[in-house]
Formats: C-alpha cells, structure tokens, sequence
C-alpha cells in the first residue's frame, strides 16, 4: 500500500530507458506532471533533445518544450535516484520471427546497474516490437 501511495503522489522520479518512438512520447507525457529522467545511449540523441528537437518526429518541439520536469541523460549515475524503470527499447526480429534481444539485455544490465537497495524500485519492460519477449528472459 504504501508502495502504491508514493508512485500516485508524484513524487517517485520516473525513468524511461530508450528514447525511440516509443520511450521519447511516454517519457514526454510523463514529465508534464512528474519527475522524468529520459536515458538514452546515444549522447547525440541526448544533446538534440536538450536543444528541443527531435530528429524523429515523434514529438515536436512544443511537447518537449510542455515536458518542464523531464531531464535527458546518458549517465546511470542520473538514473540512481529513480524509483520507477520503463524500459523502451526496440526487439527486432530476424528473418525466422525471432526477436534479437541485445538491446533489452543491455537495457536491463543498465537499470541493474543503477538500481540501489531501495526496495520501493519497479522496472517495467516495454519491448518495442515483440511483446511477452521478457518472458523468455
């Protein structure tokens, strides 16, 4: 109960790892009501959407603009003092259907990483392509 009370007070800092078509509107809709740190591998990805622009499209620069307690990074030390991982990586799949999972392998070793003893943490994987892929982790 407890747990449930600090994610709807708007306190808990969201992080959401992967800054594609999915992570970039998620983690913008996120951060024009909570805390959001947007973590992405790419620092080009990180330095464009520090500037206001998304290359992709996805968002434009008026709703990163809206998003005033989103932050961009690409340190795990930023994403320390977050109390929520959403991992939105892509999972493509080869020839056969079967998803290539290094992206969310390494997705996942990042939030391990970052994730410190505090027992209130959820991750929350959402592959791009290949739902229930975690299943098979």
């Amino acid at each position: 109960m407890q747990q449930a009370s600090k994610l709807s007070s708007h306190k808990e800092k969201i992080a959401v790892i992967g800054l594609g078509y999915v992570g970039l509107p998620l983690a913008v809709e996120f951060g024009k009501k909570r805390p959001v740190v947007g973590f992405d591998v790419r620092p080009d990805r990180i330095e464009e959407l520090r500037a206001g622009q998304d290359s992709t499209r996805e968002v434009s620069a008026n709703e990163l603009a809206a998003a005033s307690q989103l932050s961009y990074s690409s340190s795990i030390e930023d994403l320390r003092d977050c109390g929520v991982f959403v991992v939105a990586v892509p999972t493509p799949i080869d020839r056969a259907n079967r998803p290539d999972l290094t992206l969310l392998e390494r997705a996942s070793e990042t939030v391990g990483r970052a994730m410190s003893v505090r027992t209130h943490q959820k991750l929350r994987n959402r592959p791009v392509e290949f739902q229930g892929v975690t299943k098979r982790c």
